[in-house]
């Protein structure tokens, strides 16, 4: 079947990869595991040899009939199951529950939902443990960037903000069929939200990050002022944390960032 260019398929064909992309969620011979755009199956078969259950989320009506007929036999014995849904309405939460355990997820996102799909498993990191996830090189730069590479900004913030994420290795776009016009990088991602131990509120802080990286190229005090903060409680927030005032957002690690936050939180803005 031809591929949808409207749902980003781009179908992966390396099988190294594939191996080594089931391999990286580690031992799931205990667990439920989520796809998500499994396709045409390649990495849906290397997943099933390891897990306990395989979950499949495909939008396409065609490939998801076309996986309930190539996986009859797995559907039959419980090990495989396939949900004819947009990722962004499944409930893990749901899943979750019938599986009695926070589940590892894999798979290669479609570009053009990517971001969306980041936030909706952050959203839900209650429910995971683990992600290995194939997206578009750049997106996985800065998922992963650290605070002072030109990559850092609130993705990598927001990312990071619910557990590590780490860059496992890059694709060649000769790996997909059709080849996209990008490399893919493949990430690990570990659910590990830090909000508490940061003392920081999940929802105030990350609304605090989008103001802190508004405009990449105006000071943190800037942005922040123009987020309705007065500059005096910015002057006193940053002299508190040791910053210092013409600082940039992107200079500054996450523990700096929520140092700032828990300074201004009670400030009403001007």
């Amino acid at each position: 079947m031809p591929p949808k260019s409207k749902l980003g398929q781009n179908f992966l064909r390396d099988q190294a990869a594939i191996a080594r992309i089931a391999a990286s969620l580690g031992d799931v011979s205990g667990q439920t595991v989520v796809e998500i755009g499994p396709g045409e199956g390649a990495i849906t078969q290397a997943l099933m040899t390891r897990a306990a259950h395989l979950t499949a989320i495909e939008l396409d009506h065609e490939l998801a009939l076309r996986l309930q007929v190539r996986f009859s036999a797995e559907a039959l014995a419980g090990k495989f199951a396939v949900v004819e849904q947009d990722v962004l309405a499944f409930d893990f939460a749901a899943a979750a529950a019938e599986a009695g355990h926070k589940m590892p997820v894999a798979g290669n996102l479609p570009y053009y939902i990517t971001s969306p799909i980041l936030l909706k498993l952050a959203e839900n990191h209650a429910s995971l443990d683990r992600a290995v996830l194939m997206v578009q090189r750049e997106v996985a730069d800065r998922v992963t960037a650290e605070p002072g590479s030109r990559d850092y900004g609130v993705l990598s913030v927001t990312v990071q903000m619910y557990g590590p994420a780490q860059k496992l290795f890059t694709l060649p776009p000769e790996a997909f069929s059709p080849p996209p016009e990008v490399h893919s990088t493949v990430f690990r991602w570990r659910f590990a939200p830090r909000f508490a131990e940061l003392g920081v509120d999940e929802k105030t802080f990350l609304h605090f990050a989008r103001m802190a990286f508004a405009q990449k190229r105006k000071t943190l005090a800037n942005n922040l002022r123009a987020g309705g903060f007065g500059p005096e409680a910015i002057q006193a927030a940053l002299a508190a944390a040791g910053i210092a005032p013409a600082a940039r957002a992107e200079a500054l690690a996450i523990e700096e960032l929520a140092a700032v936050f828990t300074r201004l939180e009670a400030e009403e803005p001007a």
